[in-house]
């Protein structure tokens, strides 16, 4: 009997961790009907493992798991480019309610924006192992697998009036791009957004891409996009999947 309240406080003591690291109340009460959360999991450390999926409709995106909480934004199914939306998904909560919320990060202006919804709102967990390296201060990406670089390359960012934003963000889709050299061969959109430019195409979107000005590279020439030589952002596009996380140091 000892030994098994030692385990459930040293569960509990977890559980509280968790929840202050995550700075989730652990009995919030909203519209009246107070809820529980009974467990938590993680579902991406960003590095080694993250989950994504898609939306299954347009659900309202909370601030915290209960559906009388503040909303923050709505889920969509189509990327500014018409393509396939997707979440990277980073915490799951169950209530005491038997309900499931999922915590995600949100393709959105400003960065750094995360919220809730009911499991139900998104289809089946795809899994990453790996992410992207931006490093702005060494002017180099590195793609790593498994805890291993297994891709690597020079890359052109933002200059000092419109920097490429720091932060946690990921690969939302895949492109090929058929009529403006000035993007190259290929190119990947983020979830991060270009701190100055709302008015570019897509909201200011920061995207990897090629160039037709190879020599910039390594360098700060950008709005605030990603440059790679053609080679090597045709190498990276094989390489990566859709839901990679990139952390932009």
């Amino acid at each position: 009997m000892c030994l098994q309240l030692a385990a459930v406080a040293r569960w509990r003591w977890a559980s509280l961790a968790l929840l202050a690291a995550l700075a989730l109340p652990a009995t919030p009460a909203y519209a009246g009907q107070p809820a529980t959360i009974a467990a938590l999991a993680r579902l991406s450390n960003l590095h080694t493992v993250s989950r994504w999926a898609y939306p299954s409709s347009e659900a309202m995106v909370h601030a915290h798991p209960a559906p009388g909480s503040r909303v923050v934004g709505r889920l969509r199914f189509l990327t500014v480019d018409d393509q396939a939306e997707l979440y990277v998904t980073l915490v799951s909560a169950r209530l005491s309610s038997g309900q499931t919320w999922i915590q995600i990060e949100l393709p959105a202006r400003p960065n750094g924006q995360t919220g809730w919804v009911p499991r139900s709102a998104l289809e089946a967990l795809h899994t990453v192992n790996g992410y992207l390296l931006v490093d702005r201060s060494t002017l180099r990406a590195t793609l790593f697998r498994d805890g291993h670089a297994i891709f690597s390359a020079p890359i052109g960012v933002g200059k000092a009036s419109t920097v490429t934003p720091p932060g946690n963000f990921y690969v939302t889709e895949k492109l090929i791009t058929l009529s403006d050299p000035a993007y190259g061969p290929y190119a990947l959109g983020t979830s991060a957004y270009a701190p100055t430019l709302s008015e570019w195409p897509g909201g200011g979107v920061v995207g990897i891409h090629g160039t037709d000005e190879p020599q910039l590279i390594p360098g700060r020439p950008s709005h605030g996009c990603i440059r790679m030589r053609n080679a090597e952002i045709t190498r990276l596009w094989s390489l990566i999947t859709v839901g990679t996380p990139i952390e932009i140091t």
